[in-house]
């Protein structure tokens, strides 16, 4: 492996994923749904199960830039290798590797390296290719629409802000009805951003049928590859899922952090490729906007 450490093979495969050929992507997709059982397999059972043929796998290693098949095996059982001891087993967590017992001290160390670790594993999923092209349609995108649902609506509103204060026309309905409205009047011009960390939300993957009708353009931020959104999405932007949550506490809080990491990158790039026209707007909209609410000292 020239360009990356075995030990975060299955990080950088997960990363890449997203802006890989389909074909690419279906032997990624394999190798990440269950990487003790891919790294048994031998190279034409890899390609069996992923549909494709031998030479697709061949290629999906030379695009990881692996030596051989041989180098791939290792790479994927180092990688298992050096995940960290789960902590318990499901039944016994009560939210996000939090155990019904643990002292108050306790959970506040949880929660502090449970989103830590979530910032750390979106950076490795987020591929700057990807980001590159994304921030291109946003700058070339008559409007940014947003579909989300829970605690991601959270995200969306952030991306909202974030964006229109550098210019960009863009659009969030809280409301499942609306967004799917809303999706309807949307044009090929237009760039719609589908954030679900499950990828399976039922209300977002409606409004993306509905906006696909339209041509648009489908930007998905999801931290599952083999989701039905990451299936339907026209580009796939990676981030980290929760560790692990119980039914009765729902959403995964940790996952956001992933999500607004890729938000924050996504604005950061673009407000820098396109710092000319971006600053204009930020000066405007803090001179008119913002400073008039900060109280004056002295």
């Amino acid at each position: 492996m020239s360009d990356a450490d075995p030990v975060n093979l299955l990080h950088q495969i997960s990363r890449r994923a997203g802006s890989m050929s389909p074909a690419l992507r279906g032997v990624a997709e394999v190798i990440l749904a269950d990487p003790e059982a891919a790294q048994s397999m031998s190279i034409t059972e890899l390609a069996g199960r992923a549909g494709v043929a031998d030479s697709t796998v061949s290629r999906f290693i030379r695009d990881l830039h692996l030596d051989g098949y041989n180098q791939l095996r290792l790479g994927i059982a180092q990688a298992i290798y050096s995940r960290r001891a789960d902590v318990g087993t499901d039944s016994e967590w009560v939210y996000e590797g939090i155990l019904k017992d643990d002292p108050q001290g306790v959970v506040i160390e949880k929660v502090l390296h449970g989103s830590i670790d979530a910032l750390v594993r979106s950076a490795e999923r987020i591929d700057p290719e990807t980001v590159s092209a994304i921030v291109d349609r946003v700058h070339d995108a008559t409007s940014l629409y947003f579909v989300a649902m829970g605690s991601s609506s959270t995200v969306a509103e952030s991306a909202v802000l974030r964006f229109t204060r550098a210019g960009k026309s863009c659009i969030f309905f809280r409301d499942q009805s609306a967004q799917a409205f809303g999706a309807a009047t949307l044009r090929p011009t237009d760039l719609l951003f589908a954030i679900s960390d499950s990828g399976d939300s039922t209300p977002v993957l409606a409004a993306v049928e509905i906006a696909r009708v339209h041509g648009v353009h489908i930007v998905a931020l999801t931290s599952v590859l083999q989701s039905a959104l990451a299936g339907m999405a026209d580009t796939v932007m990676l981030t980290s899922g929760a560790m692990a949550s119980s039914d009765v506490y729902g959403e995964s809080v940790t996952a956001k952090w992933g999500q607004l990491l890729a938000i924050d990158v996504l604005y950061a790039n673009y407000a820098t490729r396109y710092f000319s026209e971006a600053e204009e707007h930020l000066r405007e909209s803090y001179l008119s906007a913002i400073k008039p609410t900060r109280s004056q000292r002295g």
